[in-house]
């Protein structure tokens, strides 16, 4: 009977306690916690952290590689939504991410995408209707049903949407929320669906609102989306209902820090950090189920031997009883993936990403052009009102005041390019792209010239899927692949890492100020994010859920 005996003081968040104490494993459990006035080992040993919502895929890592990087973080599990996959290739995709995972001693709790496509105005790889989701949500691997992003459809009784909600319920499974800047009566009547959790307020009034109706407030602090300055307080007037997450982490972010860095600025704010702890281990094992332990006899031993309840520098992490990670250093060796991929052949010129001026503005002139302004750190944009030179219908993208254009390309079908233009990138010269553009993940672009941006989409579709950069001079793009699905590489997580911040730095190099400019361009296309976003079929209002001109006279 294997067993292990560590001297540390030791963190019981249940009783906001932390004693020195001597903590027996035996075959995976925490046998017995004794009290100890004998000598103790420096640090303190705390649950498991966990990540209440994340899209693995984002992190460009698959499920493997992403759970050895987590855990150095002292992270033992995270709530994922499979849900950028499934857009691209449907059910086989979330079944992917479940064979990549398994054997992981990492808890990547699945749940079952219910949102693909995300609206009925765009393009996606794959369909998951409420049959389909009912049938995952039979697998014993699929614990929730994920993000329900159509809140327009939940608040007005899409027969689609409640039968989703009630295939969940029905199984006794979890229904989590996505409601944008939803209020007052629109935020009752979406909650009043079942829906118990939301990740994406980004005022603390918006968060305030809806921890009053119960729902659980999930503080997010990503790649892109950053709300964690926003909604901290929450932590302290609402400790029970509150829980980390990261929602979106680039590769470049998740080597640096995860769950921990979260802890440590909300103890910075003055946050009680027993109420910090609690966000990060007993509320979101408690909400979803997760079997992971809280450092209490009986539990499974999951735990993280941490420096101090201030810095949460992890030192050592392990799971069912195992040393999983020590210092920025994985136990767990690597793993090779699958590569599971769709995407069409295809090779585009600079006049296909045409702008073209309506028929009633010929000749050359001013036209009036309705623009995305990206913000930095924001998921939500806001509408921009400018004008453009039209010359012989044909409408130019200003840099020189920041007016860029902006694409998406269908990846599934041959079909023609849909273009905008939008604010806030600040590139001066050159374009970027990725196959990485929630939530259907066909290919966004972000240019100074029509020229550049086809000469950067095209390198993705060379690469069946990455991201891409060119200065638009001649020299060749700089690519970085992504094989599995066009989302995730192949890679160590280090390799993919480099290469994306390689990408990063030359971006912010042909002028944008973005801290992520691959991750805001991503979500440029996520029509379920108000103000305007660009889908594969035009320029849409995600306020009023339509189609508006990119341009007109």
């Amino acid at each position: 009977m294997a067993e292990t005996v560590l001297r540390h003081q030791v963190a019981d968040v249940h009783a906001r306690t932390v004693r020195p104490a001597a903590v027996t494993v035996r075959d995976g459990r925490i046998a017995s916690i004794e009290p100890t006035d004998g000598p103790v080992e420096p640090g303190v040993l705390v649950p498991g952290f966990v990540d209440a919502h994340v899209h693995v895929e984002s992190s460009m890592l698959p499920p493997w590689e992403f759970a050895r990087v987590a855990m150095r973080h002292g992270t033992v599990a995270s709530v994922s939504d499979p849900h950028e996959i499934a857009n691209v290739l449907g059910e086989p995709g979330v079944r992917f991410m479940l064979e990549d995972a398994a054997g992981s001693p990492f808890t990547c709790w699945f749940g079952c995408p219910s949102c693909v496509p995300a609206t009925g105005f765009e393009t996606a790889g794959a369909t998951l209707d409420a049959d389909a989701c009912a049938k995952l949500l039979d697998d014993p691997g699929i614990h929730y049903l994920s993000e329900m992003m159509n809140w327009p459809g939940t608040i007005a009784g899409d027969p689609q949407v409640l039968a989703k909600i009630a295939a969940a319920k029905k199984r006794g499974k979890r229904v989590d929320g996505h409601a944008p800047g939803l209020r007052d009566e629109q935020a009752k009547a979406y909650f009043a669906r079942g829906i118990e959790t939301d990740h994406e307020c980004f005022t603390l009034e918006e968060a305030r609102d809806k921890a009053a109706l119960g729902v659980r407030i999930l503080i997010r602090e990503g790649s892109a989306a950053r709300n964690f300055e926003a909604l901290w307080p929450m932590l302290r007037e609402h400790p029970e209902l509150c829980m980390f997450c990261t929602d979106d982490a680039h590769p470049d972010d998740l080597l640096v820090g995860h769950v921990d860095r979260l802890l440590a600025r909300a103890v910075t704010k003055g946050v009680d950090p027993w109420d910090a702890l609690r966000a990060a281990t007993l509320n979101p094992v408690a909400h979803y189920g997760l079997p992971c332990g809280l450092l209490r006899a009986g539990d499974r031993a999951d735990f993280v031997l941490v420096s101090d309840l201030r810095h949460f520098h992890p030192q050592r992490t392990w799971i069912a009883g195992v040393p999983v990670a020590e210092g920025d250093r994985s136990l767990v060796p690597p793993r090779a993936s699958r590569t599971p991929n769709a995407f069409r052949a295809a090779t585009f010129r600079a006049s296909d990403f045409f702008v073209h001026a309506p028929d009633a503005c010929p000749g050359t002139r001013r036209v009036r052009v309705h623009a995305i302004l990206a913000e930095d750190g924001q998921l939500v944009t806001k509408r921009a009102e400018d004008s453009l030179v039209a010359a012989d219908g044909v409408v130019d993208p200003d840099p020189a005041r920041d007016l860029l254009q902006v694409c998406v390309v269908n990846r599934h079908a041959d079909v023609p390019p849909a273009s905008a233009f939008i604010r806030g990138f600040g590139l001066r010269r050159g374009a970027i792209a990725s196959s990485v553009a929630h939530d259907c993940h066909n290919v966004v672009a972000v240019g100074c010239t029509r020229e550049a941006i086809a000469e950067a989409v095209n390198a993705v579709f060379a690469a069946r899927g990455g991201l891409a950069v060119t200065a638009g001079d001649g020299t060749p793009p700089d690519v970085l692949p992504l094989p599995i699905a066009g989302l995730m590489s192949d890679r160590p997580a280090e390799e993919v890492a480099a290469a994306y911040a390689k990408l990063s730095a030359k971006a912010r190099a042909l002028g944008s100020p973005l801290r992520a400019p691959y991750m805001t361009a991503g979500f440029m296309a996520l029509l379920v994010i108000p103000a305007l976003k660009l889908s594969d079929r035009g320029l849409f209002d995600g306020q009023k859920f339509e189609f508006v001109p990119a341009v007109e006279c």
